[in-house]
């Protein structure tokens, strides 16, 4: 059963895009599933399949990988409103690459990917939708590389601050750092002397 509220949120996202019939709504309903990670649970890991597209609905995720040195590289963060999977492993059904944790308690609504395939046939309008997300995931992705090489750690942070608004507050030093590439440490120095200004 899917809780009102949460449906809610994913079709006020989906009309931002396209506009869907009753009986759309309703097909696009069906398709979904609910699902719940505790906090430090994992949605994804190495080595598994990325099942489904997932929105979420409550709560936070991280999406990170871990080189050979141990060292964690966030790729994102997924919280209300914001979608979420090893896009690579989904559209291929190869094994996923990275990890996908929950930071708090957290609630998704699911689709898989033979459900979604469903869904293109009976609404057609939600290709044109899953076509703008991932343009806009690349996009999203095209900058991140960019401000990585060309920005210092100051402008990195200043951009995920409009990236992420009201994250930072939910979010630990350790993996905001994490995402922008450098040590806690650095980033409380960085704080301090924005602050300062």
């Amino acid at each position: 059963m899917i809780p009102e509220p949460a449906f809610n949120l994913l079709a006020e996202h989906v009309s931002r895009h396209v506009r869907l019939t009753p009986t759309e709504t309703i097909i696009f309903r069906a398709l979904l599933v609910p699902h719940r990670i505790p906090r430090k649970g994992f949605l994804l890991r190495p080595g598994e399949i990325s099942r489904a597209e997932s929105f979420v609905t409550k709560g936070c995720l991280r999406a990170y990988t871990i080189d050979e040195n141990g060292f964690e590289h966030i790729l994102l963060f997924a919280s209300e409103g914001w979608w979420v999977s090893d896009l690579h492993s989904f559209l291929t059904q190869r094994q996923a690459t990275c990890y996908i944790e929950a930071l708090e308690d957290t609630e998704v609504l699911q689709i898989g990917k033979t459900q979604l395939e469903m869904l293109y046939q009976q609404v057609p309008k939600f290709e044109r939708f899953f076509r703008m997300l991932l343009q806009n995931a690349y996009v999203a992705q095209q900058q991140r590389i960019a401000d990585g090489l060309a920005h210092t750690a100051a402008q990195r942070y200043q951009r995920f601050l409009a990236h992420y608004p009201q994250l930072e507050q939910r979010l630990s030093q350790k993996h905001i750092a994490a995402y922008l590439g450098i040590t806690p440490v650095f980033l409380s120095i960085l704080k301090r002397k924005l602050l300062a200004r």
